[in-house]
C-alpha cells in the first residue's frame, strides 16, 4: 500500500489573505499528520488565529502527543490566548503507521467524507469548534488502513458554496461519482471538489475553501517519498 494526499485551497473572493491554514508533520512513531484550521471570520485576523491553533497542534503531534489530546490542548490554548472570544475549526487527519489506521479528529461542524470498502458516508456527528471554552473534546474515528480507503476533510467554505446563488451540491454524491470514475488521484479529487464549489459561487467564493484528500492505493514503483507543491505568487 501507499498513501497519497492531494490539497486544494482558495481564499474568499476579494480578500487578500486566506483564514485557512494547513500544516503537515511526520509522526514520531511513523506516518503523517495534516492539521487543517479555519480561523473565525476571514482575512489577516482569521489567519493569525488559524496559525496559532495549527502551530500548537503540530508542535504537540511532533512530540508524540495523541491526536485527541493535541486537539484539546490547542483548543484550551486558543481559549486562554484570546479569552474565549475567538473560535476556530480544527481537523487533524493522520496516517498512523504505529496503529496502522487512518485517524480523523474533528472539531468542526462541517462533516468529513469517508470512502471505505467502496461505501461512501458522512462523518457528521455534532462537533464543536475550538477556543470558546475549556475542555472542548473532538470527534475521533479510526479506520484500518486498506487499499481504497479515502477521507475528504474540508473547511466550511465548501459547505457554504452556493449560498449566495441559491445553489448547493451533494458532496456525498460527488464522492461516489469520483469513486465510480476509476481515476484514483487525490489531487484530481481535491481539484474536483474545489472546482465544483467555485462553480456554485460563479467563481467568487463567499468564504475560504480548503480541501484535503487522503487516499490509500496499491504500492507502485520504488520506495522514494515524493511531495509536490503549487502555489501562486
Amino acid at each position: 500500500m501507499q498513501a497519497q494526499v492531494g490539497v486544494a485551497k482558495v481564499g474568499k473572493y476579494a480578500t487578500p489573505e486566506s483564514g485557512d491554514s494547513l500544516e503537515m508533520i511526520e509522526r514520531p512513531a511513523g506516518g503523517l499528520s495534516f492539521v487543517l484550521v479555519d480561523g473565525q471570520s476571514s482575512g489577516k485576523a482569521a489567519k493569525a488565529v488559524a496559525n496559532v491553533v495549527a502551530r500548537k497542534a503540530i508542535g504537540l503531534l511532533a512530540e508524540g502527543v495523541r491526536d485527541g489530546a493535541a486537539a484539546r490542548a490547542a483548543s484550551d490554548y486558543l481559549h486562554t490566548y484570546r479569552s474565549g472570544k475567538v473560535s476556530a475549526t480544527l481537523n487533524i487527519l493522520s496516517i498512523d503507521l504505529h496503529s496502522h489506521t487512518l485517524v480523523i479528529t474533528r472539531n468542526n461542524p462541517a462533516p468529513v467524507l469517508l470512502l471505505e470498502a467502496g461505501q461512501a458516508r458522512l462523518l457528521c456527528e455534532p462537533s464543536e469548534a475550538v477556543g470558546t471554552r475549556r475542555d472542548i473534546r473532538p470527534q475521533i474515528i479510526e479506520v484500518p488502513l486498506t487499499v481504497g480507503l479515502v477521507a475528504v476533510v474540508y473547511t466550511d467554505g465548501l459547505v457554504h458554496a452556493g449560498s449566495r446563488t441559491g445553489r448547493q451540491a451533494d458532496w456525498l454524491a460527488e464522492l461516489r461519482g469520483l469513486n465510480d470514475s476509476g481515476c484514483f488521484d487525490p489531487q484530481h479529487w481535491a481539484d474536483h471538489f474545489l472546482d465544483a464549489a467555485l462553480k456554485l459561487d460563479d467563481g467568487r467564493p463567499t468564504d475560504d475553501v480548503s480541501v484535503v484528500v487522503a487516499m490509500i492505493t496499491p504500492h507502485i514503483g520504488d520506495e522514494a517519498r515524493r511531495l509536490s507543491l503549487s502555489v501562486p505568487l
